[in-house]
């Protein structure tokens, strides 16, 4: 069960991931992995029961993806998963779909895109490749709205 962490953790947690973001946002790969994984390492065990997990491992499963990592992305999400509100988090549903897609696993991609538009519609893909939403439409009935 969860308990409070303390203040200066979790700023320093914070701190990291806001690192770790400039870096991924200037395509430095090493670094972001760097803060995120530094990041990772100040949560308390067992890593699953916090929230801090959900976003750092999603982080880290968006580097893995940028870097054409998908199998290393997989592995990333899928623990976010586990973490509270990792389960139906669009975001995690949508690159976990994405990197099946680029696997060649069309089944896993049609399911995890499928959970990423049940749970937010057509904005999730405002942003992303146009191929996945296309995919996606041959598989399900997307509304046009």
């Amino acid at each position: 069960m969860q308990t409070d962490m303390d203040n200066a953790t979790y700023d320093r947690i914070m701190s990291l991931c806001s690192e770790g973001d400039d870096a991924m946002d200037a395509d430095n790969f090493d670094t972001a992995y760097e803060k995120y994984i530094s990041a990772l390492e100040l949560i308390p065990d067992p890593l699953t029961d916090w929230e801090a997990s959900t976003w750092i491992l999603a982080a880290l499963g968006d580097l893995y993806y940028f870097a054409e990592d998908y199998e290393q992305s997989i592995n990333a999400l899928t623990d976010a998963a586990c973490c509270p509100g990792g389960h139906d988090n669009p975001f995690i549903r949508l690159r976990l779909g994405q990197c099946y897609f680029e696997l060649g696993e069309m089944d896993r991609a049609a399911d995890e895109l499928t959970r990423a538009y049940r749970n937010d519609g057509l904005e999730i893909f405002e942003d992303e490749e146009e191929k996945y939403l296309m995919f996606l439409k041959t598989r399900i009935a997307i509304n046009p709205s």
